[in-house]
């Protein structure tokens, strides 16, 4: 079957938010259908920072990547973030995943961008394997502070 790759459309809804709430249990994240419907508002408001791409087999959506502009100070450049990346199980080694981030790469060398950039859980082997394979893993630490 053919892999194709869009941005998400309003049509996508349903099928999206199967995908999403999918991703958020993946990593143990608690989320309600009122903060799916948040995000999916800003991902098809033009007026919104964060931007969505879906991988499609056929008509059927089986991958989804979110992502946004941020600055870079020190370099006085720009990247993209990539904020969520995910392919549905039974669509994982069809080259999904490596497609979507592809096509930010794409969008990111459009907009004259210098980096994409992402983070993923440690244990998350199945993912990194790809990622090491197309991209350079930081020494960078992250860190959360609560507000």
């Amino acid at each position: 079957m053919s892999l194709t790759v869009r941005p998400i459309k309003p049509a996508d809804r349903a099928a999206w938010d199967g995908l999403y709430a999918a991703y958020a249990a993946f990593y143990g994240v608690e989320q309600t259908a009122d903060m799916r419907d948040r995000v999916f508002g800003w991902l098809t408001e033009n007026a919104h920072e964060v931007c969505g791409l879906c991988a499609l087999e056929g008509d059927r959506l089986v991958g989804i990547a979110h992502y946004r502009v941020f600055a870079r100070p020190l370099s006085a450049a720009t990247g993209l973030f990539l904020d969520d990346l995910f392919v549905a199980p039974e669509a994982r080694g069809s080259g999904a995943a490596g497609a979507l981030i592809d096509a930010v790469r794409a969008v990111a060398r459009d907009g004259g961008h210098g980096v994409v950039r992402w983070i993923t859980a440690a244990d998350n082997a199945r993912a990194r394997g790809l990622y090491d394979k197309i991209a350079t893993q930081t020494g960078w630490v992250t860190y959360d502070l609560e507000v």
